[in-house]
């Protein structure tokens, strides 16, 4: 397996572990980015629009590595829901999934030699009926505010609420590790 080094523009804590845990080579690398969107893509084309304009921003600047950027949302009922701004607002977006199914869209964009590799995810995640002091101590308790849809399926929320997924777990996470893998080895075919 011959991958060249990854940049990973991401400061998502669960990202980087993904890819420790898929024992790859990487280094973060940080830029600031405007993460708005055109009005009337679909969410899986707003997913993949978000992760390659992170990846648009190393263009000029990327050597032999392979830069890596993602970006994952949450849609329920045919509306987007990104990172919450306020812990009042992660309550609100945990009483909208509570009891239903959504989808979680992750957009990946893989820059290697100014060539770009987009691709995307989607698994659908089905949450129990949460009672409101559940969704509170879940807030109270964790940092949402940095995940989309206000939840983390490896933490607590997602332990006890979520009763099944269709699709990829670490897609849930927040990157499609197995898509991944399979662009990864292929970048050089």
């Amino acid at each position: 397996m011959n991958i060249p080094k990854i940049i990973l523009a991401s400061k998502s804590p669960r990202r980087q572990e993904l890819l420790r845990l898929m024992d790859m080579d990487f280094e973060v690398v940080l830029k600031d980015v405007d993460e708005s969107y055109p009005e009337g893509l679909t969410p899986q084309e707003v997913a993949v629009y978000i992760a390659r304009k992170k990846a648009e921003a190393f263009d000029e600047t990327i050597g032999d590595e392979v830069v890596l950027t993602a970006d994952t949302i949450v849609c329920v009922e045919g509306q987007i829901l990104g990172k919450p701004e306020t812990a009042e607002h992660a309550i609100e977006m945990l009483q909208m999934l509570s009891g239903k199914v959504h989808l979680v869209i992750t957009g990946v964009c893989l820059l290697y030699k100014h060539k770009y590799n987009n691709f995307f995810d989607v698994s659908e995640v089905f949450f129990r009926k949460l009672s409101l002091e559940e969704i509170t101590s879940y807030v109270t308790e964790y940092s949402p505010l940095d995940k989309a849809g206000s939840y983390g399926i490896q933490e607590r929320i997602g332990l006890i609420g979520i009763e099944k997924i269709y699709g990829s777990y670490t897609n849930v996470v927040g990157l499609p590790t197995e898509k991944l893998y399979a662009q990864l080895i292929n970048l050089n075919k």
